[in-house]
């Protein structure tokens, strides 16, 4: 499981220890981006034993190329604030989400991701880590999760497909090409 909640996202030190806990407790190897500014006003202070319990499954990194960690075909799932750019990387390769809105676009995101493309569950209300440990376990190996991957194969598939020659997003953007270039004066 990659862990990212972007770069502009704060959580409170409870949220922090709900997150962690649930992690540990889902049994699950995980790759979990931490800001030294993820919590608000203090540091990321992680439970007191979460290391110990994770050490031979977890890895903590402060950054890394999201796009390459989403492309790894180790990765089986994203757990996001659900952030446009996490998004489309997600679908780009293939990953179901676990999405944790926060602010802006995030909700609706989610909500597409969750009840309209089938590729992802959502953190409802505040974070508890039973829920989180939960959805984890589905994601990774739950009946929902190997639907919610096929459907993210799917998406993957169809994005590609838009980005070909001849793509409705190639096309698209020829179209927008053409109509600008009719209206620009000479």
């Amino acid at each position: 499981v990659y862990v990212n909640f972007g770069s502009i996202t704060v959580l409170t030190t409870q949220q922090l220890a709900e997150f962690a806990t649930g992690l540990a407790d889902s049994g699950h190897q995980f790759l979990w981006i931490i800001r030294p500014d993820l919590v608000a006003g203090d540091s990321a202070v992680l439970p007191e034993s979460f290391l110990e319990r994770t050490a031979e499954r977890g890895y903590l990194a402060s950054w890394c190329p999201q796009e390459e960690v989403l492309a790894h075909p180790s990765v089986g799932g994203f757990l996001t604030h659900g952030g446009w750019n996490s998004m489309l990387e997600s679908i780009l390769n293939g990953v179901p989400m676990i999405c944790w809105p926060f602010f802006a676009e995030q909700p609706t995101n989610c909500r597409y991701a969750c009840r309209e493309w089938g590729i992802g569950m959502e953190v409802e209300g505040d974070v508890q880590r039973g829920q989180v440990e939960a959805l984890v376990r589905e994601l990774m190996g739950g009946d929902k999760g190997r639907e919610m991957r096929r459907n993210a194969i799917k998406w993957k598939e169809r994005a590609e497909e838009a980005a070909m020659c001849n793509g409705s997003s190639h096309r698209n953007m020829e179209r927008l090409v053409h109509d600008l270039l009719k209206e620009a004066p000479l």
